[in-house]
Order: C-alpha cells, then structure tokens, then sequence
C-alpha cells in the first residue's frame, strides 16, 4: 500500500502501528481524530511530501525514495536523522535491554548461560550503536550541514576552512561506515538456534519482535545515509573544489 496526503492518519497507523515510532520522530502526537495525513502534517507544521517519503519507504520495503528524497534540503534530512537516534537510545534500546534483563532473571540452566550472553552481546553492540551515533552528530552531521550553506552560498572557501575543522571527508565517512546490524543479527541467531523458551516463550517472541523491529529501522537508516546522504555530499564537494 502507498500511503497518500488524502488518507486518514489514524487508518495508516491501524494499518502498520510500527509508523507510530515515524509520526512519533516528526512530533505528531496522538487525536488526530478523522484528520488526513495532510491536515495533520499542516497542523504541525511538517512538510508533507517529506513525511510521506520517510512513511511510505518505512511502510513498504520495496519502496525506497531515492530520487525524490534528493530533492530535499539536507537539513531537513539531517533533522529526521538526529531524531531517529534519539528514538533508538531513547525508547528501543531501553525496551529490549528490560525484556533481556526480564529473562535473565527467570531463566535457569543452559538457557540462562545463553541469555547471559546475548545480554554481552546486546550491550556490546549498543556500545557500538553510541560510538556511530556520536561520530555522526558531532562531526558528519555538522560537517554536512556547514558543507550545504557553503554550497549555497558558492563558497568554496568556507567549504575548505569546514573541512579543515572537522578533518574530514564524505569518502572517509564511507570507508568508517560500520555495518551497525550485524550484532543484532547475531543476537536473533542466537535465540532462534539455541535456547529452548519452554515457559517464557512469549517473552523470546517479544524480544525477537523487538530486535528485528530495531534492525529494519536501522537498514532504512544506514539506507538514507548511504543512498542520499553520500551521493550528495560528494557532489557538492566535487563542485566546491572546481
């Protein structure tokens, strides 16, 4: 299904309540009654061609808006990205580190063995996860944004005294780019193959749900960067230093 600015909000999310974490990441909160999706993105103010972008591709794996989202100003990109992070330190991290914790101390034997380490694992990866996060919005982020004024502006000038600054370039950021999904790839692997949930299957499934939740968000993440972000950036450096 492709979502439209005609249909009702509150339909698409009934239809997928993983868009709940979307509409969540633009400030749209909740009794938004029989409103469209364009009513409510004129409420708040949100662009609503961009909101539906991010929806759609969020909404179907198969669609991924490449070409229309380079038309957008990076900020714009910039400022859904910052809060998508948030999202995932703020509220998925917490979730599937209190599930971990939940049956770590219901588990026994064999079974607990493994979740202590998936519990390893898990934080392991989410030092990772900080580690990325923090490089992105302290020097990628910033260095791409004071790249776009300089461009804007036809300063190659400003351009080289940014690059400068941050001591970096978008191909750098390429060849870094960690692939952040492996660890929990590993961690559902891990479930799936050798823990037996006997009483607390419902929780494994939860869990499980959680985590694979976590991963696509994070492929249309990674996605974003790599097919909008990159291609972009590079040009604009390519430009500024002609």
């Amino acid at each position: 299904m492709i979502i439209t600015a005609e249909q009702k909000m509150a339909e698409i999310i009934v239809a997928n309540h993983h868009l709940l974490s979307i509409v969540n990441r633009f400030g749209i909160h909740l009794g938004f009654g029989e409103k469209s999706v364009q009513e409510v993105c004129d409420d708040y103010k949100i662009n609503v061609t961009f909101f539906l972008e991010i929806a759609n591709a969020f909404n179907n794996p198969d669609f991924f808006p490449m070409k229309n989202l380079s038309s957008f100003p990076l900020k714009l990109i910039i400022e859904y990205l910052y809060k998508a992070h948030d999202y995932y330190l703020s509220i998925k991290v917490p979730e599937i580190m209190y599930l971990i914790s939940q049956l770590k101390e219901n588990e026994k034997g064999k079974n607990a063995k493994a979740i202590l380490l998936m519990q390893t694992f898990f934080n392991e990866y989410v030092a990772q996860l900080r580690d990325h996060i923090k490089r992105e919005e302290t020097v990628v982020y910033p260095y791409i944004l004071d790249l776009e004024r300089a461009f804007e502006l036809n300063q190659p000038a400003h351009w080289e005294r940014f690059r400068q600054q941050y001591n970096f370039t978008i191909d750098q950021y390429e060849r870094d780019h960690e692939d952040i999904e492996e660890k929990i790839f590993d961690i559902k692997n891990l479930i799936i193959k050798y823990i037996d949930p006997q009483e607390q299957y419902i929780s494994y499934f939860k869990l499980l749900g959680q985590l694979a939740h976590l991963e696509d968000d994070l492929n249309d993440h990674t996605e974003m960067e790599n097919k909008v972000l990159i291609p972009r950036v590079r040009l604009m450096e390519k430009h500024l230093k002609a």
